[in-house]
C-alpha cells in the first residue's frame, strides 16, 4: 500500500496501530490474529503480517504471550518508552513558531562492529529533527543536548561521538547551508500531497472500517514528518507554505476519527 509516494514495511505499520490504538500501553494485550486481520485491510498477505510480527517480537518491540492455540502481543518497556517519545514530537510538530537560537552539532565515528547502534542513532536523530551534513556530522537548528547525550548513553556509543553547541553567523546564507542537510523542497512537495489527499475527508461519512483505514493512513503518513522537517526557526527561513495546514487539518481528523476507527480496532483484536 502506497500513500502519497511511501510505501510502509508491515513492521511499520504495526508500531502506527500500537501507538494510535493500544490503551493502557503497559498492561493491554493484542490477538495476534486481529492484527494480521487488520493488516490484510490495509494491503498485507497473512505471511507478511505475521513474519512482521515475528520480527518485532525479536527485535524486543512486542512480548509474545500464547493461551492455548492462541497468541498475543504486548508492548515492551522499550516499545511504551519509543511511542511516548513518538507522540511529543509528532503532537507538538508545527504547533509553536520556535525563535533562532542555539544549533546541535553532532560528530560520530561509531565503528563498523556496532552498525545496529549506528543505524539506531541515525533514525532517531532524523526523528529529533536531525540532518546529515557530511560524513559522521549531523545538525539540529535547536538545542538537542539533553536528548542526544541521552540516546548516545542509551546505545553505548557516548565515546564514539562529540557534541557541540553554536549559533550560526550572521552572514550565512542560512536556506542554503540547511538545503545540503534536508530537502526543502521535497519537504514542501510532501505537506502539499498531505493536504491534498486527506482534505476531502468527511468523518461522518464514514463508516468504522472506513475511519480505521482513513486514520491509519493519515497517522503514518504524519509521523514521518518529524523525521524530515527540522522546523527550521521561522526568523531565518521561511516555513513550508502548507504545513500550517496539513498540522490543523492531522489534529482535526485524528480526534475526529478516533471513536469509530478505535472501535474496528478493538473488535478486530478481541478474541
Amino acid at each position: 500500500m502506497a500513500v502519497d509516494g511511501f510505501e510502509p514495511s508491515p513492521q511499520e505499520l504495526v508500531i502506527t496501530l500500537l501507538g494510535s490504538y493500544v490503551h493502557p500501553r503497559e498492561t493491554r494485550r493484542i490477538w495476534s490474529g486481529g492484527l494480521v486481520a487488520l493488516l490484510a485491510e490495509l494491503g498485507f498477505s497473512d505471511g507478511a503480517a505475521r513474519i512482521a510480527l515475528a520480527r518485532l517480537a525479536r527485535r524486543d518491540l512486542l512480548q509474545r504471550h500464547r493461551a492455548g492455540r492462541h497468541v498475543h502481543y504486548s508492548l515492551t518497556a522499550r516499545t511504551v518508552a519509543l511511542l511516548a517519545d513518538g507522540d511529543r514530537r509528532i503532537f507538538s510538530l508545527g504547533r509553536r513558531e520556535i525563535p533562532a537560537g542555539t544549533w546541535t552539532v553532532l560528530w560520530q565515528n561509531i565503528p563498523e562492529i556496532r552498525r545496529q547502534a549506528r543505524e539506531r542513532l541515525v533514525r532517531r536523530l532524523r526523528f529529533l529533527g536531525f540532518g546529515p551534513y557530511t560524513d559522521g556530522t549531523w545538525i539540529a537548528p535547536h538545542d538537542r543536548e539533553a536528548e542526544v547525550l541521552a540516546l548516545l548513553a542509551d546505545l553505548d556509543v557516548t565515546e564514539y561521538a562529540g557534541l557541540f553547541l553554536g549559533r550560526p553567523s550572521g552572514g550565512l546564507d542560512v536556506r542554503r547551508f540547511a538545503g545540503r542537510a534536508w530537502d526543502l523542497d521535497e519537504l514542501s512537495a510532501r505537506y502539499d500531497a498531505f493536504v491534498d489527499e486527506f482534505g476531502g475527508h468527511k468523518p461522518g461519512e464514514l463508516d468504522d472500517p472506513g475511519a480505521f483505514g482513513v486514520r491509519t493512513r493519515l497517522v503514518h503518513t504524519f509521523r514521518a514528518f518529524p523525521a524530515l522537517d527540522p522546523e527550521l526557526p521561522a526568523d531565518l527561513v521561511p516555513a513550508p507554505r502548507r504545513r500550517a495546514a496539513a498540522v490543523e487539518l492531522f489534529h482535526d481528523l485524528y480526534t475526529a476519527l478516533a471513536p469509530a476507527a478505535q472501535r474496528h480496532f478493538d473488535k478486530a483484536v478481541q478474541l
